[in-house]
């Protein structure tokens, strides 16, 4: 069993910025790639960013320069961390790992852009 807890989710200010985390725990020996989806009200969920376990990264056009995602292969966690948010950055962030090529998601965790 795998479980994904996330956490750093909230309101901020267009501008502003946030860190998520995302802490895998149980059943994840061979734990692969980890990364971040989000889906916003009426969308498609879609790739943020993702990071192997050699620390390769990929991020969607929409939020490179802007967002930077990290694990910490000790503590089995990975963050991403947001800055220069906008509005159009307001969705569910969902925390997704791979584990001998299974897929697993968190809850997800709400981030609003607003003023």
């Amino acid at each position: 069993q795998v479980q994904l807890v996330e956490s750093g989710g909230g309101l901020v200010q267009p501008g502003g910025s946030l860190r998520l985390s995302c802490e895998a725990s149980g059943s994840i020996f061979g734990l692969s790639a980890m990364g971040w989806y989000r889906q916003a009200p009426g969308k498609q969920r879609e790739l943020v960013a993702i990071i192997s376990s050699g620390l390769r990264t990929n991020y969607a056009d929409s939020v490179k320069g802007r967002f930077t995602i990290s694990r910490d292969n000790a503590k089995n966690t990975v963050y991403l961390q947001m800055n220069s948010l906008k509005p159009e950055d307001t969705a569910v962030y969902y925390c997704n790992i791979g584990v001998h090529g299974v897929a697993y998601w968190g809850k997800g965790t709400l981030v609003t852009v607003s003023s």
